[in-house]
């Protein structure tokens, strides 16, 4: 029976990191409910690579350190076999020390292995993983060995039974300063006042005590609670390991995929886990359950990866393919695009493929989606950087890093066809699948991604390639069996044929292609209507993401209109909501254009009359550059100004709410009165067009 024995518990493992004293910590929630705080010895190697006598000044270097060194051999992904110079930590809390000052003297060896997140290491070195079941065997309180007893690719893990305390305050402290904070665990619900603050602090810390939390999940607690607390109270410590002091993280601002992304100052916690959901970049599509999915086969803390973009997640995961298959990490990439002509870069870079939609209102449409087709392709055609143009070889580092994930990604959407809507596992499923789905995402990305350890910009356009000879395999299948292909968008077909409605109707064209391609295809619904608009600027042209319609089911799906875009106030989304299903109730919507229009007219009406509440006209732009290089200022910056006005930090890649009033912006605060009716207006009829004007 799973258990404390004499010197044996079972449980699962939350957490991992290095202490300056006991070497590595593992925290460990029992099958008895007690929650371990263990040490562990761990030594970390990191290895060195370049000029023989650099080596040898680097060895004798190293000897007056307590450090152990040793010649040895090892594989780069594209160099092959290396001599090397290995250095081995005792104490994995000091490898990063140990490293700069090597990498300061020596800057010119090439490092490997000196970067590696600890989880990782220890996920590969003992088959275990984050929040994974196993058996831990002491002596005292030093771990002498572990086992794992589940795999993260469980479809079914067994459930952790968390503890988790919420904190929220009543209102987004940059637009107003709270006056409560609402406080939850297990069935207890109750608010308590910001003010006076010595029975706030004396509560906080009764419901540490007596609840001791293992998650403590707010809202803006990394950018105002925790920070606030601290100011109050700086020996007020929410560490289950009091040991360590709380790791706080300061804001930052970064360019990827062709914007300025802000992320905000994070508090992280030692023993528990932290995780702000306004700061936890997918928090609100994946939840906890999809946030726990990623820590459990990434490897990443909890309250790192929560924070962290799924990038990371799939970096992460090829490092562990690489430890377990001994292939060295490199910490600078070195590995260059290789030299095209300008004819051989047009032939290579052309990306997806994107086939021109049919303008007008379409019955009976099938939308049929390739699963995961990028991924699926990578791994069906072992791609990844070392294995271009190689014959007869193993599966590369980034299909076996992929293909239990692809595998696992699918069972679960299996499982939720299967299921009832109203099952109650339905809910984590879904949150699960869409953590998946964005690993798998951004995976692609990466293969291409100059900085990325294993990227390679071949491997990227090799899997554009397939992409596009599939999907015109796929466009052929359809056009022999007499369907209409009225739309391809990169890995979607949008077809059509006289007499097929029902989902059945299209089976046999699905396992075609299935065949065909050898790639997982799966019909997305048969749309009642589906209409593909004009472009605004030609209405001869049409928008290749940019669609909406109702399945024969009842459910409306919509792509690149109003109400899909972040920055559209609620009352112009709400409102363009409202048409398609008044839209929806008829087997052709221009039978409802009448009835849509008399719509438009009240909620302008109510516009007018100032019966509109505030909060739905609030715009949510991000601040796309600093503020001092803004020549002429967008709204954004206007707004962000009067925010640096109120002492309100503001940073690029900030997401800012404002209304616009006569004369220009005004950020969200309490005591806005001249809201602009003709800009609103004009906002939602702009969002009407895309609809009722085709």
């Amino acid at each position: 029976m799973p258990g404390k024995r004499t010197n044996e518990y079972t449980g699962w493992l939350l957490e991992i990191y290095a202490d300056s004293k006991n070497g590595l910590i593992l925290w460990l929630l029992t099958d008895l409910g007690e929650r371990l705080r263990l040490h562990m010895d761990f030594p970390v190697t990191f290895y060195a690579a370049g000029d023989f006598k650099l080596l040898r000044q680097a060895w004798c270097y190293l000897q007056g350190k307590s450090v152990k060194l040793a010649r040895t051999r090892r594989r780069d992904l594209f160099s092959g076999e290396l001599d090397l110079l290995s250095i081995t930590v005792p104490n994995p809390g000091e490898i990063t020390k140990v490293f700069r000052e090597l990498a300061e003297r020596f800057p010119a060896l090439d490092y490997y292995d000196a970067d590696i997140p600890l989880s990782l290491r220890f996920i590969a070195q003992t088959g275990t993983h984050l929040l994974g079941h196993c058996r831990v065997v002491l002596d005292g309180e030093t771990a002498n060995a572990i086992e794992a007893l589940d795999s993260p690719w469980e479809l079914y893990p067994a459930p952790i039974p968390l503890r988790i305390l919420e904190f929220n305050p009543d209102t987004d402290p940059v637009a107003q300063t709270p006056g409560n904070l609402h406080i939850r665990y297990d069935r207890v619900e109750y608010e308590i006042k910001l003010d006076p603050i010595r029975p706030l602090l004396i509560d906080l810390k009764n419901v540490l005590r007596c609840f001791d939390p293992d998650l403590i999940l707010t809202d803006y607690g990394d950018t105002w609670l925790f920070p606030k607390l601290h100011q109050w109270d700086p020996a007020l410590n929410f560490n289950r390991d009091t040991e360590r002091a709380t790791l706080t993280k300061k804001a930052s601002s970064y360019f990827a995929y062709g914007q300025v992304i802000y992320r905000g100052a994070q508090t992280h916690l030692f023993g528990r886990w932290h995780i702000d959901r306004r700061n936890a970049l997918l928090f609100k599509e994946i939840g906890l359950q999809g946030v726990l999915e990623l820590s459990r086969v990434s490897g990443i803390g909890v309250q790192d990866v929560a924070r962290k973009s799924p990038g990371a997640g799939i970096t992460a995961m090829q490092m562990l393919t690489a430890l377990r298959t001994g292939v060295l990490i490199p910490v600078i990439k070195q590995q260059a695009e290789s030299k095209k002509s300008l004819a051989d870069l047009i032939q290579a870079d052309k990306g997806g493929l994107i086939y021109q939609p049919l303008i007008g209102t379409h019955r009976n449409v099938a939308q049929i989606d390739f699963a995961s087709m990028y991924p699926s392709i990578m791994v069906n055609h072992n791609i990844s950087p070392e294995t271009l143009g190689a014959k007869d070889v193993n599966d590369g580092l980034v299909p076996q890093t992929l293909r239990p994930l692809v595998e696992k990604r699918l069972a679960i959407k299996k499982r939720l066809l299967e299921l009832d809507p109203r099952d109650c596992r339905v809910k984590e499923l879904k949150e699960r699948s869409a953590a998946l789905k964005w690993l798998l995402v951004v995976c692609f990305g990466y293969l291409g991604y100059k900085n990325a350890r294993f990227g390679k910009i071949e491997s990227h356009e090799a899997v554009t390639a397939i992409s596009r000879e599939l999907m015109m395999q796929a466009k052929e299948i359809a056009e022999d069996m007499g369907f209409t292909v009225l739309h391809m968008y990169v890995d979607s077909l949008f077809v059509q044929k006289d007499g097929l409605y029902k989902q059945k109707d299209f089976v046999p064209l699905l396992e075609n292609i299935q065949v065909q391609t050898g790639i997982p295809i799966a019909l997305d619904g048969v749309f009642k209507w589906l209409v593909f608009p004009p472009s605004k600027r030609d209405r001869r042209v049409p928008v290749p993401n940019r669609y909406f319609g109702v399945f024969q089911s009842g459910e409306i799906k919509s792509r690149g209109i109003a109400l899909r875009r972040h920055d559209t106030p609620r009352f112009v989304a709400g409102t363009q909501l409202s048409i398609l299903n008044i839209l929806a109730q008829a087997d052709d919507p221009n039978e409802k254009i009448l009835e849509a229009e008399l719509y438009v007219q009240k909620q302008l009406s109510k516009l007018k009359k100032g019966k509109v509440q505030l909060d739905d006209l609030l715009v949510a732009k991000k601040l796309s550059r600093a503020l001092d290089a803004y020549k002429v200022p967008s709204p954004a910056a206007q707004a962000a100004r009067q925010l640096q006005e109120r002492g309100i930090q503001v940073r690029a890649g900030m997401r800012l709410h404002f209304w616009f009033v006569y004369g220009g912006v005004k950020a969200r605060d309490a005591g806005v009165r001249d809201i602009d009716v003709e800009k609103y207006s004009h906002l939602l009829n702009q969002a009407v067009e895309e609809l009722l004007v085709n």
